[in-house]
């Protein structure tokens, strides 16, 4: 498994009724939630791939990593950013950072984050809410409207193995990880995705966007084969023959692959699909193989 190039990671999920990630406002008393308009004519509610970031980023400090801190650019006008120091810091080290400053100091992210991007279109749903402090200050109720949304969700994690604790040639930072290391930090990054949830928006719209069906593949080369992959059928249940020909056409690059589900999530179980926390389980022993 020292081969291996990358691994990439599709999955489904599904918010019953959430507003996963704000927009810009189309009136001052309705918050928007972020929207592109497929082929089809709709628009499909997404989560920006940043907010997914965010929320890995957070898990991770969950699991007791300490998380590279925002620091002031050095010169005016200039972009704040992190501590740019990959060798302490997880967060530095797999999601890249950029420092302009007399030389610049960048890192691209090893790990490569899609939307996560609705399968259904946006219904025109919206939660009606009244504020009633200015009341308090003899004012008059504030009412307002959140945009809402209800069903499955389709996003891609794609890991470049072979950069995770490396820097490139010509890096202007320190960056040199053992095996252990670079086990621990990607193995930590799959307990996160498995136990994803977005962090904003949830104190009235707490949603649990963790995967529900998740297919994970190890490769030869770098490319997110199952992207595009995981669709859910006129019968409301999974499309398998879409992942089963996926898999088929990339097996001379598929070094390993697993398919996870929620067991009795979806309308049928598929008995050639693992329970989904033995297919995360597996794909953090392939990172004991490919690191060791």
């Amino acid at each position: 498994m020292n081969t291996a190039k990358c691994l990439t990671i599709s999955y489904l999920t599904k918010a019953s009724y959430a507003s996963l990630n704000g927009s810009d406002k189309e009136a001052d008393n309705i918050s928007s939630i972020k929207k592109i308009q497929m082929d089809d004519g709709r628009e499909y509610p997404y989560c920006s791939s940043q907010a997914v970031r965010r929320a890995l980023r957070e898990q991770l400090a969950v699991l007791g990593h300490t998380l590279s801190e925002g620091v002031a650019a050095a010169q005016k006008k200039g972009a704040a950013t992190t501590q740019c120091e990959p060798q302490k810091y997880i967060d530095d080290d797999l999601f890249g950072f950029m420092r302009a400053d007399k030389a610049t100091i960048k890192r691209t992210s090893p790990v490569r984050v899609s939307p996560l991007i609705a399968l259904e279109p946006y219904r025109g749903d919206l939660d009606f809410g009244t504020n009633y402090m200015s009341t308090k200050a003899g004012g008059n109720p504030n009412i307002f409207e959140t945009e809402i949304h209800s069903g499955f969700y389709r996003g891609t994690i794609l890991i470049e193995l072979d950069r995770v604790g490396e820097k490139s040639p010509g890096d202007l930072y320190e960056l040199k990880c053992d095996s252990k290391e670079k086990t621990k930090r990607v193995s930590d990054l799959l307990t996160a995705i498995q136990n994803l949830w977005t962090v904003g928006r949830q104190s009235r719209f707490l949603s649990d966007i963790s995967p529900k069906l998740v297919c994970g593949a190890l490769l030869r080369v770098k490319n997110p084969i199952f992207l595009e992959t995981l669709e859910i059928n006129e019968k409301n249940d999974i499309n398998t023959e879409l992942i089963a020909s996926t898999i088929k056409d990339n097996e001379n690059v598929i070094i390993s692959s697993v398919i996870g589900e929620r067991k009795s999530f979806f309308k049928s179980d598929h008995t050639e699909f693992l329970p989904i926390g033995e297919a995360f389980a597996i794909m953090r022993e392939w990172m004991n193989k490919c690191f060791n």
